[in-house]
């Protein structure tokens, strides 16, 4: 089984300014607000949903097919996807764009004032499944997108009977309840955290445990109280896995996913693959940024062997034991 991630692709510019915002706004002068914010850092980081989730998938030992647009500054972020062994042939470059960009000011209690350019993931639904590939004998992740994209793929893969993961995610507040019925109707796993899941449930007009029922499998992230995951009305606890240091939440869920589409597709047995989406999560947690962390998968399986116990369907994910069970 290929997989395939789509989503966006982006480079995030997070600045530092060493004050608070509220101390420099006028409330009365709100009207006609012009303020500008001296920053003392400033850092670009790669990041975007496609990206970082293909990223730890092949931290995982995978090689995804990434599906996207992106600009002609793209060159070194291809590189660096190149490098970890993540497949950037489905990427198409939009001659004369930028890549997503994201401009994040954050003051010391951790306000933020953001902007988010599209650039070239505005044309993310020129890219088609069909022509890059895919099979219904492949999986599909739909991440955060582009939103005539997401529904693009969407109905590809239903048509097709291509299994996909559908993530709305960021995506939710400006869908209606047609848009997300149709991306939901084909989905073989359905995903997002708690409050994404009330959030969809309320626009479809379903409690939560119907939601939670209504796809084949679901996976619903709940931070530190872990994860449930649903599958055919049977529903397992996911415990937590333990981070060393939490420096940055950023990125946890794309992680998590990653870990959960490897688990599955390697057949795990659920308690395990959503242990292994838990630890996938927490690496992401102890660095700033989103494609910050490394590990090897002898590393990977001690950690996990250290939080949840000797597992021998871990084990089988060694290099020399693929037939293990």
């Amino acid at each position: 089984m290929r997989i395939f991630v789509s989503g966006s692709m982006a480079y995030d510019y997070i600045m530092v300014f060493p004050g608070r915002f509220r101390d420099h706004i006028l409330p009365d002068r709100m009207h006609v607000l012009s303020v500008s914010f001296l920053v003392d850092s400033l850092q670009r980081r790669r990041g975007g949903t496609a990206a970082n989730i293909a990223y730890n998938l092949a931290l995982l030992g995978e090689r995804p097919v990434v599906v996207g647009t992106v600009g002609d500054d793209f060159g070194e972020y291809r590189n660096w996807l190149d490098n970890v062994g993540v497949d950037c042939s489905a990427i198409k470059v939009i001659s004369g764009e930028h890549t997503a960009s994201c401009f994040i000011n954050t003051d010391l209690q951790d306000n933020q004032i953001s902007a988010f350019y599209p650039g070239a993931m505005a044309q993310a639904a020129t890219v088609s499944l069909h022509e890059v590939g895919v099979t219904p004998a492949d999986l599909v992740i739909i991440a955060p997108n582009d939103p005539k994209a997401m529904a693009r793929y969407a109905a590809e893969c239903t048509a097709a009977g291509i299994p996909y993961l559908y993530d709305p995610s960021m995506q939710l507040p400006r869908m209606d309840r047609t848009e997300l019925e149709e991306g939901c109707k084909g989905a073989k796993v359905l995903a997002g955290n708690d409050y994404e899941f009330g959030l969809m449930a309320e626009k479809l007009g379903l409690s939560e445990p119907q939601l939670r029922r209504r796809t084949p499998i679901t996976v619903m992230t709940r931070g530190e109280a872990g994860a449930l995951i649903t599958v055919a009305g049977q529903e397992y606890e996911i415990p937590p896995a333990k981070p060393a240091k939490v420096v940055d939440p950023t990125g946890a869920g794309d992680a998590f996913r990653a870990g959960f589409v490897m688990g599955m597709s390697k057949g795990l047995s659920w308690p395990v693959v959503g242990r292994l989406a838990a630890l996938t999560a927490v690496y992401a947690i102890e660095h700033h940024g989103t494609q910050e962390h490394s590990y090897s998968i002898k590393e990977f399986v001690v950690r996990y062997n250290q939080n949840y116990g000797a597992s021998s369907e871990i084990e089988s994910l060694l290099p020399g034991a693929r037939g293990k069970s």
